[in-house]
């Protein structure tokens, strides 16, 4: 059984009327014949609403007592039982009685969508969970009762109810959303027009960033990479501390002030694998950066600053957002912080914000462990305890009168050796040891000044000595490398487990893996190469990163490069990677050539449906000429033929008559070659509009001629912007869409042609009466040959309304279908407005559709 679809008026505050829009459209359905019912809807004593109740079926609900009341909860068995194909159930966030079948009523709505029940609901923006603690520091009231912003996302169609404070106030004054008695208490707090603005900003942006969605999974189908906007990229910096979680809504909100704005997430480990941050912290931020619509990236990096401003920079980012310092006040001798860094370091390009959080200087949770690749400070530090350590303890001990013994001297030394290794690593630890024996046998043993041992028990003392350093060199030195083989490979099956990871999602974008290798090793480019034999040329099959003027055309060119089968290499540039690091670079290379293959196959897979397509189309085309076209023919070859007929005296009347149907089927047969030409320039794409300003009232009521007169109403007023659009194509446009809105009308119902301007947009609307067409439908209905219902053969070969989408995009326009309130179809063209003519800004609807 089908998962049934589930559709949510997303109301941007309480009272601007989603529950009685959600009952229009149970209105509308129920009179276009679909069987809908009520499975649960609450009209709160408003008048306006209860009276919309009246005409749907209601299913009985369930009494539940609770704490000595008696509620009423959705009966969910009841629903189930009655099976209609929609059910209408109320406030989507709404939380159960104890003793309800489910604890939430979402989880009741999964229950009826996975039984294949179609179900429309409601929803305020306040009760989405990622925006709980924003309205509760808008309005001061903390929703208890919220909703996973996943189950509404999820959602198949989402439409906002929106409606101006100002309009909510004075529906508030009247007494329409509340009594009386709570009116003033409500317009003084929670619906003050600053809340009221709030929320509808937040419930805009929020369906905004929906939106945008849809928009990149259309570029993501139709393979569109091209720029169509600018966009803000917000790099945030986590380090696996607690504070991420803020950084990470604190960038959420940012992005969500700029259209098309993206968050990147990014993590910079060291390469020894050794950090302080927690694994399952980092796995909650990673859950939640997704959950916010941005991106999580594991970038491996010595210098965190440099890495986190070479990978800003990399993804052309335009913003940063870093945490304040944890460190406590005297940590800072270390050093300034990543923050002040990369702020200093960033220049013009890159926005740095620091934003504070409540770990500020309470110390890292975790201490920072210390790593086995040592750095040149370390490196310099180790040499100087090793060697200058040595002859400074020879010079204090000597300047003691009798000193603390040969005994303690050794060990002192041997501390020093210690601390030579622990820093720099065996060899300073090598130098202390032998500084220190020769110093020990030349200052403190007697005879002194010499390099001669008179008593045995020195010499033992002396060699036992240089024996125990060099042992606990080679100890120390053995534990790094241990420590340090540890850490690779750590990091390595971290990277490895995302490459799974990413594989099981079904991540299969060749250059988002190539930047993936890019970023993981810090390349500068990264490119897959293959040829078709062991002669031919080397041919590039994907690439990221900058050339820099020198293009990678061989292997043997890169600094590194990993055959993956006979003829095929991923090849990289910007430095030698050592050869613990090819091991995972091989397993990249390996899913790169696999991502290619299933690539080559979607794109197989497009260009059969492209061919199947053509076929299909082609097989319509014949039957339209072998029966459609032959329709008018049939009819204009027996009237020329009884009017050429010598054994019939045709009167005046009859031969006018005849006259008249030989018109008419040459109208006909011209309306139906014209519709078939224009379908033909539109699939090859030799369609040139000629955009020039024009006013609407000049083309539309030329596009009316092939209609009756008292068929169609027009409105078009007068203050309408200029339209930047070709003429002809909109005549014909506007003529198919006004034929198909007759064609489909019911006998004595009147289609209305109606125009409208908001912004930079005008629209134009002709609505009918007819039967109108299920949302499942909506789209196909444009499709070329494509006759919805029981459309008879000679009503035309279903072009008109493939021809006005395609002509309404050529010139930059689209065209949509809708229903027509109170039943019927409604189809918007929206044209653009010539910038800088006269505008108008036409009153705001009580509701709002996306």
């Amino acid at each position: 059984m089908a998962r049934g679809k589930l559709r949510i008026y997303l109301g941007a505050a309480p009272g601007v009327g989603k529950t009685y829009a959600m009952l229009s459209e149970a209105h509308r359905r129920v009179e276009r014949g679909t069987d809908a019912v009520v499975a649960f809807v609450e009209h709160h004593g408003r008048p306006r609403t209860e009276v919309m109740l009246h005409g749907l079926e209601q299913v009985q609900r369930r009494e539940l007592e609770y704490r000595g009341a008696v509620f009423t909860e959705m009966d969910v068995d009841a629903v189930l039982e009655r099976a209609p194909a929609v059910a209408l159930v109320d406030e989507l966030a709404h939380t159960n009685v104890p003793g309800s079948r489910n604890g939430k009523r979402w989880q009741d709505i999964e229950e009826l969508l996975e039984a294949g029940i179609d179900v429309i609901s409601t929803v305020n923006i306040q009760h989405l969970e990622s925006l709980g603690d924003v309205v509760e520091s808008i309005t001061g009231v903390r929703q208890r009762e919220t909703v996973p912003d996943e189950i509404v996302r999820r959602a198949d169609q989402i439409e906002l109810v929106d409606m101006s404070p100002q309009a909510i106030r004075r529906r508030m004054a009247h007494g329409n959303i509340y009594q009386s008695d709570k009116v003033d208490a409500a317009l003084s707090n929670y619906f003050r027009p600053g809340n009221l603005t709030a929320l509808r900003e937040l419930a805009l942006l929020w369906v905004a960033d929906r939106v945008d969605e849809y928009l990149q999974e259309y570029r993501a189908e139709h393979s569109i990479r091209s720029t169509w906007q600018a966009r803000e990229r917000i790099v945030v910096g986590l380090t696996g501390g607690p504070e991420g979680r803020t950084l990470i809504r604190r960038a959420a909100r940012v992005a969500a002030k700029g259209s098309g704005s993206e968050v990147l997430a990014v993590y910079i480990a060291r390469s020894d694998g050794l950090t302080s941050a927690s694994p399952k912290e980092l796995a909650v931020q990673r859950t939640l950066v997704e959950d916010l619509g941005g991106t999580f990236h594991h970038v491996i990096g010595d210098d965190i600053p440099s890495a986190l401003l070479d990978f800003a920079r990399g993804v052309n980012a335009t913003q940063i957002v870093l945490g304040s310092s944890r460190r406590k006040a005297w940590q800072y001798i270390f050093g300034p912080g990543v923050g002040a860094t990369v702020a200093r370091e960033s220049g013009p390009d890159l926005d740095v914000h620091i934003v504070t959080h409540d770990e500020v200087a309470k110390g890292r949770g975790l201490p920072v462990a210390r790593g086995a690749r040592l750095g040149r400070t370390r490196i310099i530090a180790g040499w100087l305890v090793g060697v200058a350590g040595p002859v400074l303890l020879s010079l204090l001990l000597t300047g003691i009168g009798n000193g603390p013994g040969l005994a303690n001297d050794v060990l002192l030394f041997l501390f020093l050796t210690v601390v030579a290794a622990l820093l720099g690593g065996q060899l300073p630890a090598l130098a202390s040891a032998a500084a220190g024996s020769l110093l020990l046998n030349f200052y403190f043993t007697p005879p002194t000044h010499t390099l001669t041992v008179s008593d045995p028990k020195n010499l033992v003392a002396i060699v036992i000595f240089f024996a125990v350093a060099v042992s606990v060199a080679s100890v120390v030195d053995l534990a790094a490398r241990r420590t340090h083989q540890a850490a690779r490979l750590r990091a390595e099956s971290e990277i490895l487990s995302f490459l799974a990871g990413s594989v099981l999602r079904g991540e299969t974008t060749l250059d988002a893996l190539l930047e993936r290798v890019r970023e993981t090793f810090g390349m500068e480019t990264v490119a897959l190469l293959e040829r078709a034999g062991d002669v031919e040329p080397w041919t590039c099959a994907g690439r990221a990163g900058s050339d820099h003027g020198t293009p990678l055309l061989r292997p043997e060119d890169a600094d590194v490069d990993m055959p993956v089968g006979d003829h095929m290499a991923l090849a990289l540039t910007g430095r030698v990677l050592p050869a613990e690091d090819r091991r995972v670079l091989a397993a990249f290379a390996a899913q790169a050539a696999v991502v290619l293959d299933r690539q080559r196959l979607v794109g197989e897979a497009e260009r059969a449906r492209a061919l199947a397509e053509g076929n299909r189309i082609r097989t319509a085309l014949l039957a339209a000429v072998s029966h459609d076209l032959r329709t008018p023919l049939a009819g204009i070859k027996a009237s020329v033929t009884s009017l050429r007929s010598d054994d019939v005296a045709w009167s005046p009347e009859d031969e006018a008559e005849l006259l008249a149907g030989i018109e008419a089927g040459a109208d006909r047969l011209d309306h139906l070659v014209g519709n078939l030409l224009d379908m033909s320039r539109l699939q090859t794409g030799t369609v040139t509009p000629l955009i020039r300003e024009t006013d609407l009232d000049e083309v539309v009521p030329m596009a009316l001629g092939g209609v009756p007169e008292d068929s169609v109403t027009l409105d078009i007023p007068e203050e309408l912007p200029i339209v930047a659009v070709d003429p002809g194509l909109l005549e014909r446009a506007v003529a198919n869409l006004v034929e198909n809105a007759v064609k489909y009308s019911p006998d004595g119902a009147v289609v209305l042609v109606s125009a409208s301007a908001l912004g930079e947009r005008v629209e134009l609307r002709i609505a009918d009466r007819g039967p109108g067409v299920p949302d499942s439908a909506k789209d196909r209905i444009f499709e070329p040959f494509q006759r919805y219902g029981d459309a008879p053969r000679g009503a035309g070969v279903g072009l008109g309304l493939a021809v006005a989408r395609g002509f309404a995009e050529a010139m930059g326009g689209t065209l949509a279908a809708e229903d027509t309130p109170g039943g019927g179809m409604t189809m918007v063209l929206t044209l653009r407005a010539v910038p800088g003519g006269p505008q108008i800004t036409p009153d705001l609807p009580a509701q709002a559709t996306t």
